[in-house]
């Protein structure tokens, strides 16, 4: 079903001028309300847009303007939080990552913009999904430092080569962007995920910690034919990582690890 075009709603009064400069951008969002499922389809927007603009300042014009109802996670805008991660033109992107001027048509042509909750999670409403069970394999994997012994009264040393060593894989903001483009976490319920993974790969190449053996142990899974195994290298994780993280190689360094042992893969 098709939703109306320009919905009314809360915000919908007088549009602000469009700025010397702007095209009109279709929006093409894909709706759903828990109060009202069957009614669940697309909905198109026609808004200004400049070259500078970011493809979260749309969908905020969208929601100030034209349709109050409209519902979208955003937090910082900056690429740090995370929460902007959306299926743009068919890959999983940050809303406020996407440069206006890289989707707008070279020849003039009308421009259209499809933006679509992440594949893989349950919808909680329009672009909104339930991010419980990304975080709840997350918490698996415990990602946080494990040691023993007394605390140290300083800061733990660490090495510049054993920092660079891991350095890689500490840039996830846990956006699911990652996760969310695995056919295999589409399929399979079980599997960790990408973002899990790589959680665990920060702390298992980390020199401080002593966790590794019990993290590489979940990450085995059921006799070892499970776990991090189900990973079937489609490089579609790296491709949709805002951060550039190599995704698919920490995977495969942390099946490495499992294989050949922590100690001979950190050293």
């Amino acid at each position: 079903m098709s939703v109306p075009t320009n919905n009314a709603g809360p915000g919908s009064g007088a549009l602000p001028p469009v700025p010397e400069g702007a095209v009109m951008v279709t929006l093409k969002i894909r709706r759903f309300s828990p109060e009202d499922p069957g009614k669940a389809g697309w909905a198109s927007f026609e808004v200004p847009c400049l070259p500078t603009d970011r493809l979260l300042n749309l969908l905020t014009y969208v929601k100030g303007y034209l349709d109050g109802t409209l519902t979208f996670r955003r937090s910082c805008a900056h690429g740090v939080c995370g929460s902007d991660a959306m299926v743009i033109n068919g890959v999983n992107r940050l809303a406020c990552k996407v440069l206006m001027r890289d989707m707008l048509q070279k020849d003039g042509k009308n421009t259209t913009v499809t933006i679509a909750p992440l594949r893989g999670l349950p919808v909680e409403k329009d672009l909104v999904v339930d991010m419980e069970p990304f975080f709840s394999a997350y918490r698996q994997i415990k990602p946080f430092l494990m040691t023993s012994g007394q605390a140290p009264t300083r800061e733990r040393i660490q090495s510049q080569a054993d920092r660079a060593r891991y350095d890689d894989t500490t840039k996830c903001i846990l956006c699911a962007c990652c996760t969310e483009s695995c056919p295999v976490y589409w399929a399979d319920g079980s599997y960790f995920g990408p973002a899990a993974i790589v959680n665990a790969h920060r702390f298992i190449f980390d020199s401080r910690d002593e966790g590794a053996g019990e993290r590489m142990d979940i990450l085995n899974g059921v006799d070892g034919v499970d776990g991090v195994w189900r990973c079937r290298t489609t490089f579609n994780c790296t491709d949709a990582c805002p951060r550039g993280i190599k995704v698919t190689q920490a995977i495969t360094e942390v099946k490495r690890a499992l294989l050949f042992n922590r100690k001979a893969v950190v050293r």
